[in-house]
């Protein structure tokens, strides 16, 4: 679902449920608006918080750690495409053929991670035929001496690393965050704000601010969901490693 989609939804139960605790208000009796009957719903309310909180650190600690880490895969990938231009270059000039393939491989990756996301959910990897024929090409080769020898096969070696670490993208493709878990995180944070709403006063400032303070939490969901998307919304892996490398190549 969309995280737009998500943080909207959010935003209006935390906002309808303190609106409805508002209603509530003015019809229960007085009786049950007792200091008593506060303290009681309080202590309880300040038991679902605490819990509330610690369910979050989950949801932050996951969304995060999947952007960082498909960012460190990023750049290794920059790194190591930019590493086998340079060891297919010192090899010599039989590997035109396998440098154009490289340029094409990473050109196809950079359109499929910041252009295309929907691929990444592919059962195939569209550039999977590029990088065969980058494998091929390269095997081809017929070394002359043991320089050679020793460049082909570390060129192998990190075209095998660097299909690695692009099935490692995919793998991460899906979102980190446990659906349930994120759908109760928001019903818990809507009964918070239903009990705020059952004792709060009935005036234009009160709503006014419990509209804010809606719309802060659900920003917060927001920029949570958009980590643990990190190629698809307003907070992206920066391509500029992958467009660094692809600029030096054929230099």
């Amino acid at each position: 679902m969309n995280v737009t989609v998500i943080a909207g939804i959010a935003f209006a139960g935390i906002l309808g449920t303190t609106l409805l605790g508002m209603h509530l208000r003015a019809a229960l009796p007085d009786n049950h608006l007792s200091p008593e009957t506060k303290d009681t719903v309080r202590v309880g309310m300040g038991f679902v918080a605490t819990m509330t909180a610690l369910l979050l650190g989950p949801l932050i600690a996951s969304a995060k750690g999947s952007f960082d880490f498909q960012r460190s895969q990023v750049i290794q990938i920059a790194g190591k495409v930019s590493y086998l231009e340079r060891v297919l270059v010192i090899y010599g000039p039989e590997t035109e053929e396998a440098r154009k393939l490289v340029r094409e491989t990473t050109e196809g990756l950079m359109q499929k991670l910041w252009a295309d996301r929907s691929s990444l959910e592919a059962p195939v990897d569209p550039t999977l035929a590029t990088s065969q024929a980058l494998y091929s090409s390269i095997q081809k080769l017929a070394p002359q001496n043991d320089e050679q020898r020793a460049l082909k096969a570390e060129a192998l070696d990190t075209i095998i690393d660097l299909g690695k670490t692009r099935w490692l993208l995919f793998a991460q493709a899906n979102p980190s965050i446990p659906t349930p878990l994120l759908i109760m995180v928001i019903v818990w944070l809507a009964i918070i704000f239903l009990s705020f709403g059952l004792f709060a006063p009935t005036n234009k400032t009160v709503v006014v601010i419990m509209i804010m303070i809606s719309l802060l939490v659900s920003s917060a969901l927001f920029l949570i969901l958009e980590l643990d998307r990190p190629f698809d919304g307003v907070i992206q892996v920066s391509n500029a490693p992958m467009s660094h490398a692809l600029s030096n190549l054929g230099r």
